[in-house]
C-alpha cells in the first residue's frame, strides 16, 4: 500500500460527500423520470408543469453541488481525493443543466412533438443516469472492482449509442426539414441531449479514475 494511502486510512474522514453525491445522482434520477414524462405528454398544461418541476430539479441539485464545494473547502481529510470529489460533483451538475435546458427549449421552441429520434435519445439518457446512480452508490465500498467495471463499460456503451442516434437524426434531420428555423430549433435541442450523454461518460470515466487510485 502506498504511503499517502495508508495515511488517508489511519486519519478520520468525513463521508458525508458520499451522502451529497448520491443526493446529487438521486436528483438527477428524479429529473430523467420526468424527461420520460414529457416525451409521451400531449396536454401543454401538464407539459409547462412537467417543465417547471426539472427546473426546480435543476435548483435543488445546484445547491447539492453548492454544499459539496463547501465542504471541500472546510474539511480536511476527505475519503476519497477532493479533486475527484470536485470534478464528479460538476459533471452530475452538468447533466442536470443540459437536461434542463433541453426540456426548456421545447416550449420556449413551440414545438408540438417529440421526433422519434429524440425520445431514443431521452431513453438512453434515463438509462445510463441509472447506472450512474449505482456507481454512485458503490463509492462507499470501493473495493467492488468487477461491479464498477461494469457501470463504466454500459455508460461507455450508452455513450456510444446515442452518439449513433445523434448522427441518425441530426442526417434525418437535413433530409427531410424544410423549414431552415425548424431545423435550427430541433438541432439544438439534439444536441443538448447528446451533450447530456457525454457528461454521463464523464462521470463514469471520474468514477473509474477514483477506482484506479484505489486498486
Amino acid at each position: 500500500m502506498k504511503f499517502d494511502q495508508l495515511i488517508q486510512k489511519l486519519l478520520p474522514k468525513d463521508d458525508k460527500f458520499f451522502a451529497y453525491l448520491e443526493e446529487s445522482v438521486q436528483n438527477l434520477v428524479k429529473a430523467a423520470v420526468l424527461m420520460k414524462k414529457l416525451t409521451s405528454s400531449k396536454k401543454t398544461s401538464e407539459i409547462e408543469k412537467i417543465i417547471g418541476q426539472i427546473h426546480d430539479l435543476e435548483h435543488e441539485g445546484d445547491t447539492v453541488t453548492h454544499k459539496i464545494f463547501s465542504e471541500l473547502n472546510s474539511t480536511f481529510v476527505t475519503p476519497i481525493d477532493r479533486e475527484d470529489i470536485y470534478t464528479l460533483a460538476s459533471s452530475l451538475d452538468d447533466i442536470m443543466d443540459y437536461m434542463d435546458g433541453s426540456a426548456g427549449r421545447f416550449t420556449l421552441y413551440k414545438l408540438k412533438g417529440w421526433p422519434p429520434q429524440m425520445v431514443k435519445l431521452v431513453d438512453i439518457l434515463v438509462t445510463s443516469i441509472n447506472e450512474l446512480q449505482h456507481g454512485v452508490s458503490l463509492l462507499r465500498n470501493i473495493q467492488q472492482f468487477d461491479e464498477l467495471q461494469k457501470v463504466f463499460k454500459k455508460v461507455n456503451e450508452y455513450e456510444n449509442d446515442a452518439d449513433f442516434v445523434f448522427e441518425q437524426a441530426i442526417a434525418e434531420l437535413f433530409e427531410k426539414e424544410k423549414n431552415p428555423v425548424q431545423i435550427i430549433k430541433l438541432k439544438k435541442i439534439y444536441v443538448g441531449l447528446e451533450t447530456a450523454t457525454d457528461k454521463c461518460e464523464d462521470v463514469a470515466n471520474v468514477l473509474e479514475g477514483i477506482v484506479i487510485k484505489h486498486a
